[in-house]
């Protein structure tokens, strides 16, 4: 039953990725630390366990999308290499450093995060470009930001990455490609980080590999991958604009109801 429940999540947060383009941790760090719960793992390990198995199954997804913006030719590797570097360090660092972050702190800045995340997709809020990129050592600035907060938020990075790309005035497409292909080095170090963490935690319940549950990431992986692309097609046959607002408003509920319980 509780695989099946796996299988079902990947295949939500697989098409809300494609169609809305909202990083699948978005939903799925909410739904595992409910699913964690009601399994009864240890309350000390639930959150650190929903955010590390959600930045492992990023890897999976976000790969399948570089893929697809590799045949597009649409990835700018040079704009990629630039960012790369500390985008690894910072997410690696957060993965690591979280085990000694107390649960309830990592749930307080999780439900900060998707209040701003809600706003976004509710105003459609996008950084008019107002620059171009900053210098080297701005740019592995932001590339650590946006590595750190997103290992501590177990999302692929994208809700960070592409405002910033808007508003360096990078293209829409180029900022989309360029942030697919971090969110695979960020959620591969970060879910490392979080490995390493958590190896040998006695708390864990069986079958994790540090803070990554291995059923869990495993069964999302899965289904994930295969149903992005539906999410694809049916942002083109769907009013995308309103299922954002509709969305929005849902991830703003489920803050609420998180900061409500800590």
């Amino acid at each position: 039953m509780t695989l099946v429940l796996f299988l079902g999540l990947g295949v939500v947060a697989g098409v809300l990725a494609g169609m809305l383009g909202v990083g699948g941790g978005i939903v799925v760090v909410p739904v595992l630390l409910a699913v964690f719960h009601y399994l009864g793992f240890a309350p000390g390990v639930i959150t650190h366990l929903a955010i590390g198995t959600s930045l492992a199954t990023i890897v999976f997804t976000s790969l399948s999308a570089v893929r697809a913006q590799q045949r597009k030719r649409a990835i700018d590797w040079p704009l990629v290499r630039a960012l790369v570097p500390t985008v690894i360090l910072g997410a690696f660092l957060s993965g690591y450093v979280a085990g000694w972050i107390p649960g309830h702190l990592l749930r307080l800045f999780f439900g900060g995060f998707l209040v701003l995340a809600s706003l976004q997709l509710l105003l459609n809020w996008r950084p008019a470009g107002q620059r171009g990129l900053p210098g080297r050592v701005g740019q592995w600035i932001a590339g650590g930001t946006i590595g750190m907060v997103s290992a501590l938020v177990g999302i692929g990075g994208g809700t960070l990455t592409v405002p910033f790309l808007s508003w360096c005035n990078v293209d829409m497409k180029r900022a989309v490609a360029a942030s697919s292909t971090l969110g695979f080095a960020l959620a591969l170090f970060g879910a490392a980080g979080y490995v390493l963490s958590g190896w040998n935690v006695p708390e864990l319940p069986a079958w994790s590999l540090g803070y990554v549950y291995l059923p869990a990431w495993l069964g999302i992986s899965a289904t994930a991958v295969l149903f992005a692309p539906l999410g694809v097609r049916l942002s083109h046959a769907l009013p995308v604009a309103t299922l954002k607002r509709g969305f929005g408003v849902l991830l703003l509920f489920v803050a609420a109801r998180m900061l409500l319980n800590l």
